[in-house]
């Protein structure tokens, strides 16, 4: 039965697209993600299908030869299919209204609800301690379920990378920022 599953944003990337790459930056932060992380006894690594996810946890993945599980329904939001030349407000509102859903867009409770899912059933694995690698808007939907106080503004003020911990699952659940983020 899981006892820590940490969520994580992945490194600093070229763009927004599925298939954007990391930078040079992105790159040297996986390796300082890897270290970081090395002795928090990860046993099982689930992941964003977005290359940039990807990118972010091989280096940890292959120091612990532990295979990296992708999971679809870890890919970042889509906010709207459009382009919003004041997306930035959009996502701020649907912070605030879970069920507004823009044109060929996710609402924040659908994407809330997909990350959820993906956390109750790595609940029930057989590992104590899960890595989960996703993108800041549907980590921080998550985070708001755990915590109502996270908004907007948090979100903001996540890096890339970013780390939480979840734990004590059957009581309260206690979350947890463990990255103390670095100029690289």
């Amino acid at each position: 039965m899981i006892e820590k599953l940490y969520l994580i944003r992945h490194c600093k990337a070229a763009g927004q697209a599925a298939e954007a790459e990391l930078t040079m930056e992105g790159f040297a932060q996986a390796q300082e993600l890897a270290d970081f992380l090395m002795d928090h006894g990860i046993e099982k690594i689930v992941c964003s299908p977005f290359l940039r996810a990807i990118q972010s946890i091989q280096p940890l993945a292959q120091r612990l030869h532990v295979e990296i599980e992708i999971k679809n329904r870890l890919a970042e939001r889509v906010l709207s299919s459009r382009d919003l030349p004041d997306w930035l407000d959009h996502l701020r509102n649907s912070f605030h209204d879970l069920d507004k859903c823009l044109p060929g867009g996710e609402s924040s409770r659908a994407a809330m609800q997909r990350i959820r899912s993906v956390v109750d059933e790595l609940r029930t694995a057989d590992h104590k301690c899960i890595a989960a690698v996703t993108h800041g808007n549907l980590m921080s939907l998550l985070l708001k379920h755990v915590d109502n106080r996270f908004g907007f503004e948090q979100w903001q003020s996540l890096s890339n990378p970013d780390i939480y911990c979840l734990s004590e699952f059957d009581a309260e659940p206690k979350l947890q920022r463990i990255w103390t983020s670095k100029e690289i």
